[in-house]
């Protein structure tokens, strides 16, 4: 029985560490959006880049940052040494949530699959990046 166990920790702890691997490994932003209560909230997400234009997804439309951005679409952007505001705009109709998983995927690859295993993405919603006028 011991052995048995051994090889499901060993299988779990493994399986962890290629998610936490898939997710964090880099083309990581954090962003910084504010609490219906006034706080910051800082999450780590995925971003594509296509034709000079930041995109974002939000796995599901409850995703506690893309709720935030209801209230209050303004949010700080921070990656590869650059940090800016920016103006949150969701596109909340399929072909965004079709464009969003097309950047996704061609980007992160394997490591969107993988995290697809652990992840419903079916509703994910497209969110837009434009610049926050100060």
């Amino acid at each position: 029985m011991k052995p048995v166990l051994m090889v499901v920790v060993t299988l779990v702890a493994a399986f962890g560490a290629i998610t936490w691997w898939a997710l964090e490994s880099g083309g990581v932003a954090v962003i910084e959006t504010r609490t219906p209560k006034g706080t910051v909230r800082s999450t780590h997400v995925w971003y594509t880049e296509p034709t000079k234009e930041l995109w974002l997804e939000a796995g599901t439309p409850e995703n506690g940052w893309f709720q935030d951005i209801q209230q209050n679409p303004v949010l700080t952007f921070r990656a590869n040494r650059r940090s800016a505001r920016y103006v949150a705009r969701p596109v909340d109709d399929p072909s965004g949530h079709s464009r969003i998983r097309s950047l996704i995927r061609e980007k992160y690859g394997f490591r969107d699959r993988w995290v697809g295993l652990v992840v419903d993405t079916s509703r994910s919603v497209a969110v837009r990046l434009l610049p926050a006028e100060e």
